[in-house]
């Protein structure tokens, strides 16, 4: 069903000069520079990400989180006071909801801290941070002393660590099983992570053990291509940005397979189509230095 929606033939465009040599830091800020002309960009083109979206669907079947589901809104106590409603404490935001087994552990402090660091730079691309763990807020409190002590940055924890003793708000983003709620010691949860877009829908779920602790820097790069990717109609190959660069094109995008042969020629001119031996012409690379100019 999904292939039927999907565009089946596409443009093959002239090749022009991609991005010779951009690192992540250098495509983050040319990103950041070209995203105030670029916020309606997606809306202009009519085969793109809108039209995307719609291949998930907003409610799950069976009552298990998905992407492209609306996550579930909660109210709960939290480190700087009571949130009403997570949905609303999101606004017109991107949020990342992380959640930790438990205050006290090791891998978690050290999570915490990393967060922390990557604040400010997510404030900068709209993007607010929440942590949850089982624990009520008193120990939440007097962990993070720990959190501050242990990590050697100077760091200052400005998001909210939400707490959820009665694993209320842990059933509903599905990180164990509610059959569990009456074992004795009352379970844990998994180490989560959930982006979640401006419309309140989840964008991309994480799951880790809890001996494995998170790599921040990942998931700032997964914020940076979901957001790119939701304005520009394009998604990022794998390991963007430091992808197709035998070809010249390092730091390229391609354009969403939703996107018709007429859009990408309009709204990315430059874009050039690879070849490959079954000659479907789907693989639609961009420069990321042309997003925008149309």
């Amino acid at each position: 069903a999904m292939l039927r929606r999907l565009a089946p033939r596409f443009l093959r465009a002239t090749p022009r000069r991609g991005i010779a040599s951009l690192g992540f830091t250098s495509i983050a800020k040319r990103w950041k520079d070209l995203a105030p002309a670029t916020q309606v960009r997606a809306l202009c083109v009519p085969s793109g990400a809108a039209e995307y979206n719609k291949l998930y669907p907003e409610k799950s079947s069976d009552g298990f989180l998905r992407l492209g589901n609306v996550a579930p809104d909660f109210s709960a106590d939290t480190t700087q006071g009571p949130m009403d409603s997570f949905h609303d404490w999101i606004g017109d935001s991107w949020a990342i909801l992380f959640s930790h087994p438990a205050d006290f552990t090791p891998v978690c402090t050290t999570e915490i801290g990393r967060v922390a660091l990557k604040h400010d730079w997510l404030a900068e691309r709209n993007c607010k941070i929440a942590t949850l763990s089982v624990d009520p807020v008193d120990s939440h409190n007097t962990w993070l002393e720990d959190v501050v002590a242990h990590c050697e940055n100077n760091i200052k924890i400005d998001f909210p660590i939400i707490a959820d003793p009665d694993r209320k708000i842990s059933v509903a983003y599905n990180m164990f099983d509610p059959g569990n709620l009456d074992d004795d010691g009352l379970p844990l949860t998994i180490r989560a992570v959930f982006i979640i877009g401006p419309d309140k829908k989840i964008k991309l779920i994480l799951n880790y053990p809890a001996s494995v602790g998170r790599n921040m820097d990942e998931i700032c790069r997964c914020v940076e291509a979901l957001q790119l990717s939701a304005k520009e109609s394009i998604a990022t190959p794998a390991n963007w940005p430091n992808n197709h660069e035998s070809i010249g094109m390092k730091g390229s995008v391609f354009i969403l397979p939703t996107v018709t042969p007429e859009d990408a020629k309009e709204h990315f001119p430059d874009h050039k189509t690879c070849e490959v031996p079954s000659g479907k012409e789907y693989l639609r690379l961009a420069p990321l230095e042309s997003l925008g100019k149309n």
